[in-house]
């Protein structure tokens, strides 16, 4: 009789889906899942006992071919779980090779982390003859004990565990064809090729192109130097997974900074009694910029109006003119430039800032989102989902710490073009230069006016993509402003 032989698990190969260790799946009775993640419950909906114990399989990885045809009502119930797990971020992918059960991790060539909340893998479909090259935004570097491969364009990273693949990278900072990859010796596979395409970190090129900077992306994104793309997706919000905002990751690390900078040492003048002298006769600038603060709770029983907020904007934003100056004043006939004159200034009077307006509260005005027309001082709706607007309201609250949206939130975007066309390598650091001074600008007519106002220090790049149809690297947002009239200060007792 014929000894029974044990099974080897195999972890599966390919392109897989699998739940990240921090979460753990429970299923209660009626067939309800529930996520838990770091000590917090999400409930995921009701799945049949089937689709329940094919779940229990994302904690090794399921293959994402099984859900290309749904055989069965439970494939296509995981699939519909594993979508609602994305959109949680609890979810990562991996692109494996053949790896007994007792080495798990040996097979990974690439762990893909989402940075999107809807990133769902798409295989690109690739030639033998096609020039495949790195994009000048893609860039690798060290994270704890792995290399990372990122882009701010991708909707992913990339964490590399695989040494080959680094080499593979190199050889594509020129153009390469598919066929003559694919004959590298320990080439990692064209699933890898197609992800990377579809996260623009490798893009194709014509027989003749090189991938010189006019060939990635057209005219938006030609733009753009690498550091300052970077900084954009990195330092807002809506484009990668990190945490963001004030969460104080130093605390029990270093002391934090004191609050007045320690005195320098040598001999001091005494400016005190000159300036007391002085204040009884302050300007009326004066008294704003001492009056000056920020106001995060606003009057909902008495919203600002249409009156209010026209006003506001024609005295902070509104176009005053249009001038057209040479490019080069020492040759006549030469190009000339259009520039405008509002009230604040801006580097090289480019002026690339727009104001888009999400009203929760105005009399006078309907809930929804616009966009401000400095130019003939007019407010234009834009069709964005209303769960949209609102999810940008609520994220203004949230950073504010108070109990309810803002009566009028400001979302100052740039078109970055228009400053980029100019100026080379200072252009995002002068584009926040002028959110600075516009937003000074805007505390300033808000406290003339008898309004509140705060400051919002990021803004989700990829909301506002959705809400205007516009991709974040040609426009958009870069600060925010609360707007509304403030709420009494509750009495002393």
């Amino acid at each position: 009789m014929r000894a029974r032989r044990n099974k080897v698990k195999r972890r599966a190969t390919g392109l897989c889906v699998r739940l990240l260790d921090r979460v753990t799946l429970q299923v209660r009775s009626g067939g309800e899942i529930v996520a838990r993640v770091d000590g917090f419950a999400l409930n995921l909906g009701k799945v049949s006992a089937a689709a329940a114990d094919r779940a229990q399989e994302l904690r090794s990885g399921v293959p994402l071919s099984s859900f290309a045809s749904h055989k069965t009502s439970a494939e296509k119930q995981l699939e519909q779980l594993v979508r609602r797990l994305a959109a949680r971020g609890l979810i990562e992918y991996r692109l494996a090779g053949q790896a007994p059960h007792k080495a798990p991790h040996i097979g990974d060539h690439i762990i893909i982390e989402p940075q999107l909340p809807d990133y769902w893998p798409r295989m690109q479909k690739l030639r033998q003859t096609d020039r495949l090259v790195l994009s000048r935004f893609a860039y690798l570097r060290r994270r704890a004990g792995e290399m990372v491969l990122e882009s701010p364009r991708a909707p992913a990273l990339f964490r590399i565990r695989n040494p080959e693949i680094a080499a593979l990278l190199v050889a594509l900072s020129t153009p390469q064809q598919v066929r003559a990859l694919r004959r590298q010796t320990n080439f990692p596979g064209i699933e890898l090729l197609a992800l990377l395409i579809d996260s623009h970190v490798l893009f194709k090129v014509g027989t003749n192109d090189e991938g010189l900077r006019a060939t990635e992306g057209g005219g938006d994104l030609v733009v753009w130097d690498f550091h300052d793309l970077l900084f954009h997706a990195r330092s807002t919000e809506g484009r990668h997974a990190n945490p963001a905002g004030g969460i104080y990751p130093y605390v029990g690390v270093i002391d934090s900074p004191p609050a007045v900078r320690p005195a320098w040492p040598g001999e001091k003048i005494d400016l005190c009694n000159l300036s007391e002298a002085s204040t009884a006769a302050d300007s009326a600038a004066a008294k704003l910029l001492r009056e000056r603060h920020s106001v995060r709770n606003f009057d909902d029983r008495r919203p600002i109006t249409l009156a209010e907020l026209a006003r506001f904007l024609d005295a902070t934003a509104r176009v005053g003119s249009i001038e057209k100056i040479p490019l080069d004043p020492a040759r006549p006939g030469g190009p000339m430039l259009a520039h405008t004159m509002r009230p604040y200034p801006s580097a090289g009077a480019s002026y690339e800032l727009e104001l888009y307006i999400a009203i929760d509260k105005c009399e006078g005005l309907p809930r929804g989102f616009y966009h401000y027309d400095a130019a003939a001082h007019a407010l234009t709706l834009i069709p964005a989902h209303r769960h949209w607007c609102e999810a940008l309201l609520k994220s203004a609250q949230s950073a504010m710490g108070e109990a309810s949206v803002p009566q009028v939130l400001i979302t100052v975007a740039a078109r970055f073009g228009r400053m980029s066309w100019k100026y080379s390598s200072i252009a995002y650091a002068l584009i926040l230069k002028d959110v600075g001074v516009l937003l000074q600008t805007f505390y300033l007519m808000a406290t003339d006016m008898g309004l509140g106002g705060c400051a919002i220090g990021t803004a989700n790049i990829d909301l506002f993509a959705k809400m205007t149809g516009l991709e974040f690297h040609r426009e958009g947002p870069v600060g925010q402003f609360a707007l509304g009239r403030a709420a009494e200060a509750p009495a002393s007792s």
